[in-house]
């Protein structure tokens, strides 16, 4: 078994916190996504889980052990950093078979296990070459080779993707989620692209400032975020956010809603207990460009900017609010829409797919049912 947990985990450089209190359990054999901005703490939790980073309070556990005080390389973890780390004097079998000399693995046993790691990530007709002579995916598979053949309870990646190129990333991103069902080891994996976490991960911890923001499946993230935050942080395009007040309630089941000067529309929200103020949320890619027929938020869209991407259509532009002022907001479609910049329409969004959020930024539709993703 191979869970890892920290508890209370604190890490200081100075007067400064870098990581405030850190509480995660992370299950055996779990794909589990580190995500957040730049100085979110990402990197700085995988190396203090690591051991590469000393905590100033707090402890770390790995298969049940307390290895807070424990060297790193007594861990039994195997780390993927972004450089790739490969020795540049050496052959990709030289890389591969280092960290196994060094732990005076029999010679027997070391060519075995090149072998197996070479076969799984397809590199065997690499073996002979020095990284200088290899591309950027090549050198990352390489790097990945030399984690797998130590064998580790978990591996452990740092943002190994950043240094590809688009193309690339996509082809390593499924390599690595290949690499996982076949190995069946736990994974803490670090990325700012929340579209790598959500395409990777069993679950995705959002970190903002050295806290967590919110632990959750890729569809709880999307469907059910718990705050402003994570909701315009997970989805790309990112979500639209409205200013709104709160008109009304029906007892339990809905909460009536009001921008600007349209038309009051209740939501299956259920009482919030909030009057007043308060934030719509709506995904650009549940904007519709007619009308639903059921329960549905009207805007006057004007468009500023259409980008055709193909497959996808992204129109950038605004909408009325209140005072006369405006809001900027994207809508995606993926139906073959014309549109023109400084076009004026009419879109909708279904009732089922807003979001409120108090002023604070916390979400209240958070216990909303989401649909089931297949």
């Amino acid at each position: 078994m191979a869970e890892v947990s920290t508890s209370k985990l604190v890490k200081t450089y100075g007067a400064v916190t870098a990581l405030h209190g850190i509480n995660l359990d992370i299950k055996d054999r779990e794909f589990i996504v580190f995500v957040g901005p730049s100085g979110s703490g990402k990197s700085t939790l995988l190396r203090c889980i690591a051991g590469l980073e000393p905590i100033a309070s707090g402890s770390v556990r790995i298969a049940g052990q307390d290895v807070t005080d424990v060297d790193p390389a007594d861990r039994d973890l195997s780390m993927v950093f972004q450089n790739y780390a490969l020795f540049p004097h050496m052959t990709c079998r030289g890389n591969l078979e280092f960290p196994l000399k060094s732990e005076g693995v029999a010679k027997s046993e070391i060519d075995s296990r090149v072998q197996t790691a070479g076969k799984l990530l397809h590199i065997e007709q690499l073996l002979d070459r020095k990284p200088s002579e290899l591309s950027g995916g090549q050198r990352q598979r390489v790097a990945i080779g030399r984690a797998i053949v130590k064998e580790p309870k978990v591996f452990l990646f740092d943002e190994p993707l950043s240094n590809l190129d688009a193309e690339l990333r996509i082809k390593m991103r499924v390599e690595i989620t290949k690499l996982h069902r076949q190995l069946k080891n736990t994974i803490i994996y670090v990325t700012h692209d929340q579209v790598e976490a959500m395409t990777m991960a069993d679950r995705i911890v959002v970190l903002r400032d050295g806290r967590i923001e919110q632990v959750g499946t890729p569809r709880e993230l999307y469907f059910k975020p718990s705050n402003q935050f994570v909701a315009t942080f997970i989805g790309a395009p990112q979500m639209n956010l409205v200013p709104c007040r709160s008109v009304g309630a029906d007892g339990d089941q809905t909460t009536t809603i009001q921008v600007g000067d349209g038309t009051p529309t209740p939501l299956p929200i259920g009482s919030t207990g909030q009057s007043g103020n308060l934030t719509l949320g709506f995904r650009p890619e549940h904007v519709l460009f007619q009308d639903p027929k059921g329960t549905a938020i009207r805007f006057e869209l004007k468009s500023d900017v259409v980008e055709h991407l193909g497959a996808v259509t992204n129109v950038y532009g605004q909408i009325p609010v209140e005072n006369g002022e405006e809001v900027d907001v994207t809508v995606s479609s993926h139906s073959h829409v014309t549109l023109r910049e400084g076009t004026a329409l009419s879109v909708w969004v279904a009732a089922e797919n807003c979001h409120l959020f108090r002023s604070d930024g916390t979400s209240l539709t958070r216990n909303v049912i989401a649909p089931e993703w297949t």
